[in-house]
């Protein structure tokens, strides 16, 4: 990977990871028009695009903790504290409840991460493999998620912040973010419709998906990291770090965007492009222009 290949995936990275247009997808196809590691052959280069792509959303990782940094350090903070006077038989919030609103979200976020972690542990080989690299399922399930975005906006309630978060809000928004492992549904758009469903607010549902992909990519940025030693060509940590630097920058500015965007705007620009995008690539495929795999 050169160095003009690593800021051009930086800059895809950090605009698509958390804009509910999937990353995945964009980063894919980029790979395709950049011909990244096309010197492998087919099995070892869709494994060291994965890898590449866990690697470079380290970076957008590290914009979420820019970001949210107070949040993240309160949670903590709570999280800690709260659990440690419970420990001493202290009371340590509110009469009626045991952990304050900051501790109670660290839970949440926990409770939330266990679905994806669970079943990207058990379908690891596929994730990695060419499956997910093949274009007709990414424009597929771009179409599909944009559909059901769409449905969420329109029956989605609305009436909850970050102070009414629920373990059904958790789960409900966990249980979406599975489908983030099948490309083209994107993590941020998947949660994001999960929160809808859930009757979350749209800047509520951006906010708790931010903090949710803390753990998720932490997982696999870090997994993928040690096997990246191994898959990627000798010569590669100075162009990946020069990814992941690039994508820190412009996912900072892709967070704050969203966040207000949101605030008086729905999703449906976002949706509107990811049919428009996925019914693109299907045609383009449908008539020979462009091959399914990598």
């Amino acid at each position: 990977m050169t160095i003009l290949q690593a800021i051009v995936l930086g800059i895809v990275q950090g605009l698509t990871e958390f804009i509910p247009v999937s990353s995945t997808a964009h980063l894919v196809f980029a790979a395709r028009v950049l011909n990244l590691y096309g010197g492998a052959d087919k099995t070892l280069q869709a494994e060291q695009t994965t890898a590449t792509i866990a690697v470079i959303q380290l970076g957008t990782l590290l914009a979420v903790f820019v970001y949210f940094a107070r949040d993240i350090a309160n949670i903590l903070r709570a999280f800690i504290g709260d659990h440690w006077a419970l420990l001493k038989g202290r009371p340590v919030a509110a009469a009626g409840s045991k952990l304050s609103q900051d501790a109670w979200l660290g839970w949440l976020v926990i409770i939330g991460s266990i679905p994806v972690g669970t079943v990207g542990l058990l379908l690891k080989k596929l994730i990695e493999g060419p499956f997910t690299k093949n274009l007709w399922v990414i424009a597929t399930m771009m179409i599909v998620v944009g559909v059901l975005l769409a449905i969420a906006e329109a029956v989605g309630k609305r009436n909850h912040d970050m102070s009414h978060l629920g373990v059904k809000d958790a789960l409900a928004v966990g249980f979406a973010q599975v489908l983030s492992l099948i490309p083209g549904s994107s993590r941020s758009g998947s949660t994001i419709m999960g929160g809808l469903f859930a009757g979350l607010t749209r800047e509520t549902a951006a906010r708790f998906s931010f903090l949710l992909s803390i753990p998720a990519i932490a997982a696999s940025g870090l997994l993928e990291m040690r096997e990246a030693v191994h898959k990627l060509p000798s010569g590669s940590a100075g162009a990946l770090i020069v990814a992941t630097i690039v994508s820190c920058a412009v996912g900072y500015a892709s967070i704050w965007f969203l966040l207000r965007f949101l605030r008086t705007h729905s999703t449906g620009v976002f949706i509107v492009y990811r049919v428009i995008v996925g019914a693109l690539i299907l045609a383009a495929l449908a008539a020979g222009y462009i091959s399914a795999s990598i």
